[in-house]
């Protein structure tokens, strides 16, 4: 796993480490093609710089930046419940 040294990382990497996206490109595109959010607004800067407790919101589900090494656990996922 990558290390992270100044505890920030870049949106578009930060996808592509989460597994989000397979590639920068399709990170690329997805972040200015209006689909992901930080912290409940519209991001669509790819070099957004996140920092631990930042909200990434992509497809209904909410990502927790947590960029500290020692832990084995890089997120936290929020999934909102389905109601039916």
């Amino acid at each position: 796993m990558k290390k992270i040294r100044d505890n920030t990382i870049k949106l578009n990497q930060y996808l592509k480490l989460m597994g989000i996206v397979p590639s920068g490109g399709q990170a690329k595109l997805m972040i200015q093609g209006g689909d992901v959010q930080v912290n409940g607004m519209l991001e669509t800067r790819r070099g957004r710089r996140l920092v631990p407790g930042d909200k990434v919101t992509i497809e209904g589900k909410t990502l927790e930046v947590n960029l500290d090494n020692n832990k084995d656990q890089d997120v936290v996922i929020d999934s909102p419940e389905e109601t039916e």
